[in-house]
């Protein structure tokens, strides 16, 4: 499997519901999917490419980090600007409930820093995934965010906050391509800054979606 080009890509959260039956905590199995799961692997092929798929801890930047080029990651505009207070404080928030979870602060800072270092080993991935309203405001709701509507306008709010805009071009359009060995897209995008106002909800077949920052003020649009 190790030669050529091939290339690995290993979201954790399969691995939570394994973990789950076997009553590994919950927040714990994170770090037990790098142990058990990718610290063997890159042993086993220590040049394979691997794909670590929308990470959410300071582990997983950490085990990003420590390994060479063919070890990356993508994360997430949910986990680049919320923690777990914003699912939890205050009642359930089943708009902010996706899977992996979002984690505590210091793990958000974490992601933060990898995201806006000009590390080309972490790149853009949404992860987004659209539910009706009614599946996810329910006794057992579906995981899953709806950003690809404001994915950029997100992005490019995370890294304003962080002072790190110079680094955005780089993490969005350069460094994913490059790993897959992909021609960086000669097309461009323009992002404003302006006031934009996320929909409360967006139709979706005969229902609708709450997608991600629904009714919130974004400083930056897509025009």
């Amino acid at each position: 499997m190790q030669p050529g080009d091939i290339v690995v890509v290993r979201p954790g959260v399969y691995k939570e519901v394994i973990q789950a039956v076997n009553g590994i905590k919950y927040l714990a199995r994170g770090k037990v999917f790098i142990d058990e799961q990718l610290m063997p692997l890159t042993r086993q092929f220590p040049s394979l490419k691997i794909v670590f798929e929308h990470i959410t801890t300071k582990d997983a930047v950490d085990f990003v980090r420590a390994h060479g080029d063919n070890v990356a990651a993508t994360i997430t505009p949910q986990h680049l600007l919320l923690n777990r207070n914003a699912m939890l404080v205050g009642g359930i928030h089943p708009h902010n409930y996706c899977l992996p979870v979002l984690k505590r602060e210091t793990h958000r800072l974490a992601l933060v820093d990898a995201a806006t270092s000009g590390n080309a080993k972490f790149f853009l991935g949404t992860d987004s995934a659209p539910h009706r309203k009614g599946a996810k405001e329910s006794a057992c709701g579906c995981a899953g965010i709806y950003s690809a509507n404001i994915a950029m306008e997100l992005y490019a709010t995370a890294f304003d906050r962080a002072n790190a805009l110079d680094s955005l071009e780089g993490f969005a359009s350069h460094f994913g391509a490059d790993f897959y060995g992909l021609p960086r897209n000669t097309g461009t995008i323009t992002l404003e800054r302006r006031e934009n106002i996320v929909p409360d909800s967006i139709p979706f077949g005969n229902e609708t979606l709450i997608p991600f920052f629904a009714g919130k003020t974004l400083h930056w649009k897509l025009l």
